[in-house]
């Protein structure tokens, strides 16, 4: 068991209206920090009031973007149990971003330990409401003050809390998704496969574009040849062709989704054919011609599903299953955040009781 002190707050939050969540706009009264220092190791571990941190300027994450971090939710159940949607891929994957950025690892049971302790501090502060829940953010910065282009030799593990609001307020509804031309998200050999800050504020301009011609996110093709699809937006990407479900395989420029993963377990488990391959965005031009393009969706933490209605390519717009959400989209989105919310039977073993 680690050792963690705790520092509660004196002046505890006012909670928003359930109404005026959003998402990440409102934090608990506590965060978890602990430090790492070269030979050393990771040390200090502690919960203190929710505030800023002080770092030199100098620091190397400002100036080379070492830093990593996730997102995963706690959930409130009707029977008022807190559960959390398999934490321990969340910190696996961490660790997996930590390789690739140079960032020494965490241990994975004492970040755990370390987030359940956190949440107990803070559990009021989850929602109980149909749709919302306590979204978490881990996340590593280097804070080694030097300016030498190396890895860091200190570092901060965050960890900070945040109550969000129904991703779909009105229901489930399709978005309309503007495939990107001109920019590239990742390559292969890059840093796509990691989570990491680079790889968003490279997203940036193609979001911006595709807001601006009225379409809500990019779909991302991939860097060498623009010709096979990786993702769209900040999720995995799943098409429906001719009764089989097909999402990109893992290549090392596309982030192995855990949503995506749980989706892919889930279809097993209904017997629906799935594929994990190259999929060209002429492919799926070609599956809307012979009408064989079925349903679309996007698979992430947030939103947990994103149903296609619109894919723009070039000068044509392809519209999926009328614009409205398929039923292979709907049976997944009910049953997933049936898991997470506790409505239905977890027999994946997928969620843990705090």
């Amino acid at each position: 068991m680690v050792h963690i002190k705790i520092q509660l707050t004196t002046n505890k939050k006012e909670k928003p209206a359930v109404s005026k969540l959003g998402f990440g706009n409102f934090f608990t009264d506590h965060m978890f920090i602990v430090d790492y220092n070269e030979g050393k190791g990771w040390h200090d571990h502690r919960i203190t009031p929710y505030g800023s941190i002080f770092i030199d300027p100098a620091a190397k994450v400002f100036h080379y973007g070492q830093t990593v971090f996730e997102g995963l939710k706690a959930y409130s159940t009707i029977d008022e149990r807190v559960l959390l949607f398999r934490p321990e891929r969340n910190f696996s994957r961490l660790n997996a971003s930590n390789e690739r950025l140079c960032i020494p690892a965490i241990n994975e049971e004492k970040a755990l330990e370390a987030l359940k302790r956190l949440i107990s501090v803070d559990r009021e502060w989850i929602p109980s409401e149909p749709g919302t829940s306590l979204y978490i953010r881990p996340f590593i910065i280097a804070t080694d003050p030097s300016l030498g282009v190396a890895p860091s030799k200190s570092y901060q593990f965050i960890m900070i809390m945040c109550p969000v609001g129904s991703y779909y307020e009105g229901g489930i509804k399709p978005v309309k998704i503007l495939v990107e031309e001109q920019y590239v998200r990742a390559v292969e050999g890059g840093t796509g496969a990691a989570k990491t800050a680079g790889n968003y504020a490279s997203s940036l301009k193609g979001q911006e574009l595709a807001e601006k011609n009225g379409y809500s996110q990019t779909l991302w093709l991939d860097g060498k040849e623009k010709h096979y699809v990786e993702e769209v937006g900040s999720m995995n990407i799943f098409f429906k062709i001719n009764g089989t479900v097909v999402t990109p395989a893992l290549n090392g420029s596309i982030l192995p989704g855990i949503t995506r993963d749980s989706m892919i377990q889930l279809l097993k488990s209904k017997n629906i054919p799935v594929e994990e391959r190259k999929v060209s965005i002429e492919e799926v031009v070609e599956a809307y011609h012979n009408r064989t393009l079925e349903e679309a969706f996007g698979t992430g933490t947030a939103a947990v599903i994103s149903p296609i209605g619109e894919l723009k390519w070039k000068d044509e717009r392809i519209t999926v299953n009328n614009g409205d959400i398929g039923e292979v989209t709907q049976m997944l989105y009910d049953t997933l955040t049936g898991i997470q919310n506790g409505s239905v039977e977890d027999s994946f073993d997928w969620t843990m009781t705090l």
